[in-house]
């Protein structure tokens, strides 16, 4: 399983517009294949850094994802929001592996 990381860099004076974009996402993602853990926008501290993290069995089913979510309607209407909005000033993505589990357990 792999955790993808996106760091948005947003303009801060359009967080309510991520915050739509991010909604928008919570019913898409799902849809199309992905374990969405949750979109967060600033609240203290930074005003322009948002994320998004979701959980993928592997990068040959992120792809497949990727397809899927560019084809749905709202994927679809998300992306061009995002575009005519311009409230998105930089993306980056970093899949990362869960390497602590099982927590707590004693040794």
């Amino acid at each position: 399983m792999l955790t993808c990381i996106i760091k948005y860099h947003i303009d801060p004076t359009k967080k309510a517009q991520f915050e739509n974009y991010a909604r928008n996402w919570g019913q898409a993602i799902p849809r199309c294949g992905a374990d969405l853990v949750g979109y967060y926008a600033p609240h203290e501290g930074s005003a322009t850094l948002g994320y998004g993290i979701y959980n993928i069995p592997s990068l040959a089913a992120y792809e497949a994802y990727r397809q899927k979510l560019a084809a749905d309607p709202l994927g679809q209407e998300n992306y061009a929001f995002a575009r005519a909005e311009k409230f998105i000033l930089r993306e980056d993505r970093t899949f990362l592996r869960h390497v602590s589990a099982p927590h707590g357990a004693v040794t």
